[in-house]
């Protein structure tokens, strides 16, 4: 997987999830001759890019169900989402007890964070 593209209605509160609640960095994005944003994961590579002038689909989630980050300090994200009014359905998996904490974006996209097993709350 390379990255996943998104469209968004409000810049700032789409920014305020992504980079304040799940810690990806706004980095570097070439002008590509329309407004945007690319996040990045601590590594090279973006893997969320961001739309602000396209129309909202219809239909939100399309064919794909939902994105998964790989996260870590499950008390401190929880504390994030708590403190922000964000609500997520927080879960262990069924066999490998990994922590996943499912919430949507403020533009209905469903994001999923996987957090080690061996975390606690």
């Amino acid at each position: 997987m390379n990255h996943f593209t998104i469209t968004a209605e409000d810049r700032a509160q789409t920014l305020a999830f992504y980079c304040d609640l799940l810690g990806l960095q706004d980095g570097h994005r070439p002008d590509l001759g329309f407004p945007g944003a690319w996040l990045y994961a601590g590594g090279p590579q973006a893997v969320l890019h961001i739309y602000w002038d396209r129309p909202m689909p219809t239909t939100r989630t399309g064919v794909i169900d939902h994105m998964a980050f790989t996260a870590s300090d499950l008390k401190a994200v929880k504390a994030r989402f708590d403190a922000a009014g964000v609500k997520y359905d927080l879960r262990r998996q069924a066999g490998s007890g990994t922590w996943q904490l499912f919430s949507f974006d403020p533009n209905g996209a469903r994001v999923e964070l996987d957090f080690d097993a061996t975390e606690t709350l």
